[in-house]
């Protein structure tokens, strides 16, 4: 059984659903007289009834964009746990504020001069008359994240505009979602801390998991969809197997003991704004704008899992979350620990599907170094103390 197995263990008793030991996709057990079975988790965030993506990308320069069109009524919800965070029309999905529903997700590549692929969106939405509907038209709501790639290629001028945005709008569509080297993924890397030089090229990831209440035939699905471009290592079921590289190129260093062994007086390594992941996670769940945004923040618990170190300065890590409400499920607790599957499978996936760029490899080039996660608790203990006194 895979550690990402063993992690549907913790899902516990939750209202029309017992998630207290779980199988592969496929199997079922009875607990308290209820029978539960993983129907999928090999399916991509296009599972979801409604929900459509399309990708662009620049041809002259590694970097494009992503949206995730709603072509039904979506509920919004947003957690930002990154510290350099470039966003768009986040605030709205705060629960307090007036507007519930969103028309559409974008994740670009292009750090702050990607939010215009967004002002794309909304002009291929206006042709579509979709929006919040006012007094005078509707507005279209589209909320946008955007990730560091200006390092990746020759021309850092060339970044992701408007007319990229409405093509990833137009081509958005329900089919499997296309991972790898696309749209918001084209010129993702990791394992940044110690320079370009020394990353790896990732890309974009997406799966779904649906899970059955057999007694009640209720089923519920949840899928996610994540850009990986992190500063920090990814890890598959407690391996490392993408990230900084060492000196020479050709083994991974292991980012987290390295870091172990730098004294806390040593200034920054990385500059800020070089990276972040973002991710959308869309589920058919019945839920409302505050359950949403609770999922999009247990969802981070997949970040968590799957890249070491996370949510740091240099990071602006982002999760949005869609609800479509086809499904009579509403457990948040449930929805926000499927989501943390998905979204940790779909960061091994951003990795595996991949394909490496001059200077940059792929996990496909380099391989995996197989080392563990390990944490050096005395040469951590000893620089607290020198960091405090």
């Amino acid at each position: 059984m895979s550690r990402i197995s063993v992690d549907l263990i913790r899902i516990s008793y939750l209202s029309a659903f017992l998630f207290t030991a779980v199988g592969e996709a496929g199997h079922s057990v009875t607990l308290n007289e209820r029978r539960i079975k993983i129907e999928s988790f090999d399916g991509s965030i296009t599972t979801i009834g409604g929900i459509l993506v399309g990708h662009s990308s620049k041809s002259e320069r590694p970097t494009g964009c992503t949206v995730i069109l709603c072509n039904t009524t979506c509920v919004g919800g947003v957690d930002v746990r990154g510290s350099a965070p470039g966003t768009r029309e986040t605030d709205l999905l705060d629960p307090i504020n007036l507007v519930n529903t969103v028309n559409a997700i974008v994740l670009s590549g292009g750090s702050a001069f990607g939010l215009d692929t967004a002002s794309g969106v909304v002009r291929c939405l206006t042709e579509k008359n979709m929006g919040f509907a006012t007094r005078s038209r509707p507005v279209p709501i589209v909320p946008a994240a955007v990730l560091y790639d200006l390092s990746v290629g020759n021309d850092p001028f060339i970044v992701p505009d408007a007319n990229l945005g409405y093509s990833a709008c137009i081509a958005a569509n329900n089919s499997r979602v296309t991972e790898g080297n696309v749209g918001a993924g084209t010129g993702a890397t990791i394992g940044k801390l110690f320079g370009m030089e020394r990353a790896m090229k990732t890309g974009l990831g997406s799966t779904s998991l649906t899970v059955r209440d057999l007694i009640t035939n209720a089923t519920v699905t949840v899928g996610a969809l994540v850009a990986v471009n992190a500063v920090g290592d990814v890890y598959k079921d407690g391996t490392l197997i993408a990230g900084a590289r060492t000196s020479d190129g050709k083994r991974l260093l292991n980012t987290l003991n390295t870091l172990l062994g730098i004294s806390p007086t040593v200034a920054s390594i990385s500059p800020v704004g070089t990276a972040t992941t973002l991710a959308c996670v869309a589920t058919d769940a019945k839920l409302t704008k505050a359950q949403a945004k609770k999922v999009s923040q247990m969802a981070h618990d997949g970040f968590a899992r799957a890249i070491n170190p996370i949510h740091t300065m240099f990071d602006g890590d982002i999760i949005f979350t869609l609800a479509t409400g086809a499904s009579p499920v509403s457990n948040t607790d449930l929805i926000g620990m499927m989501a943390a599957e998905t979204i940790e499978r779909a960061i091994i996936r951003a990795v595996e599907q991949a394909t490496g760029l001059p200077g940059l490899p792929s996990i496909h080039e380099l391989g995996s170094t197989g080392d563990k996660i390990v944490f050096n608790i005395a040469i951590l203990a000893s620089l607290l103390f020198l960091k405090f006194v």
